[in-house]
Formats: structure tokens, C-alpha cells, sequence
């Protein structure tokens, strides 16, 4: 059986990219809104209430306005924006983050992508908080860097063209200086903590890839978790997981440097437990696409589990 998508916002970067994973599908037919009436809201509504299922690559209140447009109560909806993530009747699309949440998810007509960052952070976090070794209530700093498209086209044009009157011409670029990122109620609501986070995010000057890190002080945490229980929780929590994998003690010793572009073009996410036992210090680490895992293969993955296919297709 071939299900029909209709992507709303298929021009976008995240858009384009989940176009290009569904286009040589069989088991997939591509909807579009003809060129001629791209500008006629019927049309939009009559591709949004034809398809099995919507993928939303749009601003937040353009992807609430597409979700009011559908009367189709068949129509399942993935959102790739912001708007509905903590929304308590829609389902959070990370299928990694809880033993339950994959069934959710393929139950659920109303999904919303995770934020590209919060993926990172909760596949660190949540499943410390969950087996214990991290208080509820624990103050969590975490910090990351990602390539410029998470910007979308705007910020693309200021790191690539010259011409653009915010041309950005520095390597590494600290913002959300006012700690109001929009991710950070995301991250809090699905990980467990009490408290939000102290997120300090930038962007570098690479176009994709995407490196997310938590620094734990172990020796103040109750109980003093080592860096081998904090690996164990989370190899425990990802155990035979297609596109999440947790880095061995001997790979991470191996390891001197991080690539935030090593995965670029994938849905994978490693994860790392770095630190010193003498010093009672850790670092949580994830590396991951900021289009893949962290949006497009993210939102293709949730297509397939809602599609009751297998989830790893076209990933």
C-alpha cells in the first residue's frame, strides 16, 4: 500500500532534506500543491485533508494555522516546528527516549518533532534522571554548538553571502545571551528536571553537524556516580537502538577530538561519557546531525511509525 504525503513547507531547508529521503520511495507518493495555486489557501487545505500524512516544515504559527486546516480525522501529522512539543495532547517524537514512547508514537495521529539541541541534551539526561544517578531537582548546564543551517535560510545568507547586511564573519558565535532559548522548556518538560536547564548555545561556521554537551560535577551529586555507571545508564537505555549508540570506555579513552560534522548526512547520534574519576568530573557528550537526527531523519523516522512501517526506511 503506497500512503501519500504531503509535506507543507517542502521549499525549507528541514523540508527539502525530508523530500529528498522520501522521493525515491515506493511505498511513499509525494503530494504537492500545483505551482498554479501555490498561493490559493483551498489548495493548501485540499493537499493537507488528501494525504495519509502531513509533515510540517513551517514557523510555529503557520504549523498551528495547518493543523486547524485539517478536518480529515484520518490525516496524521508530524510537526517539524516548535509550536507543539510540549503540547499535552500531542506526542513527543523522540522514539529513543523511553522504553514506551516508540509505541507512542505509532499510536499517535498528532506527533512533534524534537528540537535539534533537545535530542542531544534529553538522550544524555533523561535516562539519568530516570534510573536515579541525577537528582530531579540538580542544577544541569548544557552547552552546544551547531552549523549554521539550524538557522534556516536567513541564517544561512549571513554566514555564506557576502552581500547580506548581516554577513557573519566570525568562526564561533555565542547567542541566546539572555538564556531565553526557545528549546529550553522542551528540554525540560521530557527530561525529568525540576528546574530548567542553563542552556548555552552557539553556532560555528560549518554548515551541518552538531555537538551537544552536559558537564556533571559527580563528586557533589548524592550518591557520587562514576563515569562507568553514568556509561551503563545510558548503554542500558539505548541497547540494540538502530540510530543511537553509547561509546565503550576504550573508544572514549581513544578518543581525543570530536568532529561536530562526523555524522552529517545520517540519522545516528553517539553518545560519550568523557572525565576524570580522580577529579569526580564528567562530560556528556552527543554528536549528531542538526538535519538529520536532529530534524529531517528524525521526522521521517516518526513518518515510518506512524505509518506502521519499519522506521529505519529511507534512513
Amino acid at each position: 500500500m503506497t500512503a501519500r504525503v504531503f509535506i507543507d513547507g517542502e521549499a525549507g531547508t528541514t523540508g527539502l532534506r525530508i523530500r529528498e529521503r522520501l522521493a525515491s520511495r515506493r511505498d511513499i507518493e509525494l503530494l504537492s500543491v500545483d505551482p498554479a495555486r501555490r498561493k490559493d489557501p483551498a489548495a493548501r487545505r485540499e493537499r493537507l485533508n488528501a494525504a495519509d500524512a502531513v509533515i510540517l516544515c513551517l514557523p510555529d504559527e503557520a504549523a498551528r494555522e495547518a493543523v486547524s486546516l485539517i478536518d480529515n480525522d484520518s490525516v496524521r501529522v508530524v510537526d517539524a516546528s516548535t509550536a507543539h512539543r510540549t503540547a499535552p495532547d500531542w506526542t513527543y517524537g523522540f522514539a529513543e527516549l523511553s522504553p514506551a514512547q516508540r509505541q507512542a508514537i505509532r499510536s499517535s495521529k498528532r506527533v512533534s518533532n524534537p528540537g535539534c539541541y533537545p535530542t542531544g541534551f534529553l538522550a544524555l539526561v533523561a535516562p539519568l534522571v530516570r534510573d536515579g544517578l541525577l537528582p530531579a531537582d540538580w542544577p544541569v548546564t548544557v552547552n552546544a554548538v551547531s552549523g549554521y543551517s539550524g538557522g534556516g535560510r536567513s541564517m544561512i545568507a549571513q554566514f555564506e553571502d557576502p552581500s547580506d547586511p548581516a554577513y557573519v564573519t566570525t568562526a564561533y558565535r555565542p547567542y541566546a545571551l539572555a538564556l531565553n532559548h526557545k528549546h529550553v522548556a522542551e528540554m525540560q518538560a521530557h527530561s525529568g528536571l525540576t528546574h530548567a536547564p542553563l542552556f548555552t548555545p552557539a553556532v560555528g561556521r560549518f554548515l551541518q553537524g552538531m555537538i551537544v554537551e552536559a558537564p556533571l560535577q559527580l563528586w557533589a551529586i548524592p550518591g557520587k556516580p562514576s563515569l562507568e555507571d553514568l556509561r551503563e545508564s545510558l548503554a542500558r537505555a539505548y541497547a540494540d537502538q538502530a540510530f543511537v549508540d553509547v561509546a565503550s570506555a576504550a573508544v572514549t579513552v581513544a578518543t581525543g577530538a570530536l568532529d561536530p560534522e562526523a555524522l552529517n548526512g545520517t540519522n545516528r547520534m553517539q553518545l560519550y561519557v568523557f572525565g576524570s574519576e580522580a577529579a569526580g568530573q564528567a562530560r556528556l557528550v552527543a554528536v549528531l546531525d542538526n538535519l538529520g537526527k536532529g530534524a529531517s531523519g528524525a521526522a521521517v523516522q516518526n513518518l515510518n511509525l506512524m505509518l506502521g512501517l519499519d522506521e529505519t526506511l529511507g534512513l
